[in-house]
């Protein structure tokens, strides 16, 4: 069985905390200078692809994804 893995998504603009959870549950961080990042565990891919697709469709920009090298579950 795969274990989750935690993501670090970084992406331009502001975005509420409210959409976390149709973002998988991912914590949603705003920063100063106009970026949001995006901290959690996906299950596997298609997880990944899922919250990537939903950026996409909120039409922002997509700056860096991160997958921690640990294999650590939750």
């Amino acid at each position: 069985m795969n274990k989750p893995h935690r993501y670090e998504i970084c992406i331009q603009g502001i975005l509420s905390d409210n959409w976390s959870d149709w973002l998988d549950g991912l914590t949603i961080k705003s920063q100063s200078d106009c970026e949001t990042t995006l901290n959690g565990y996906l299950t596997d891919q298609a997880a990944l692809l899922g919250v990537l697709a939903r950026i996409h469709t909120l039409n922002l920009k997509i700056i860096s994804v991160q997958k921690e090298n640990k294999n650590e579950a939750r």
